[in-house]
């Protein structure tokens, strides 16, 4: 088993796929690499990817209407994100910043879309894990406005 399917294997975007089905993903997966303090991706911009962190972390940071940041989350090995805008296309919603060196497993809105369109079972196995992630945020937003 290569290094990228035992990774994804272990994603919890990809970890209900069936092996042969994490395979496919992994085909269209390229590897892109960034030095600590590296924007990922930031606010506002086109959305064009979906990422697997290989190894590092990164901060997830979401600027304010009143200009304040706001440091939502942060990421390491075995974690995703930009699955939102990998799906419908809009700009992204916060920027994510490397804090280490890392190595980040990549796929473009339009191959993942042509992968869903070619394998409609994987979008049967992933999005329950999408829209668990969306409540989650969903709940750490309703927190932090009770504060």
């Amino acid at each position: 088993m290569s290094e990228n399917i035992k990774l994804l294997s272990n994603v919890p975007l990809f970890k209900h796929l069936k092996d042969k089905n994490i395979k496919i993903v992994s085909n269209l997966l390229k590897e892109r690499n960034y030095k600590k303090g590296d924007i990922i991706v930031k606010q506002g911009d086109s959305g064009i990817g979906l990422f697997i962190i290989k190894s590092g972390k990164v901060k997830i940071v979401k600027k304010l209407a009143d200009g304040r940041e706001l440091d939502i989350a942060v990421h390491g090995e075995g974690e995703f994100f930009g699955e939102l805008s990998v799906l419908d296309d809009k700009p992204r919603t916060a920027s994510v910043i490397a804090i280490e060196d890392c190595t980040t497993l990549a796929m473009t809105h339009w191959e993942f879309k042509a992968l869903l369109e070619e394998h409609p079972e994987i979008a049967l196995d992933i999005l329950p894990v999408i829209v668990e992630r969306f409540r989650e945020t969903n709940e750490q937003l309703l927190e932090l406005k009770l504060k």
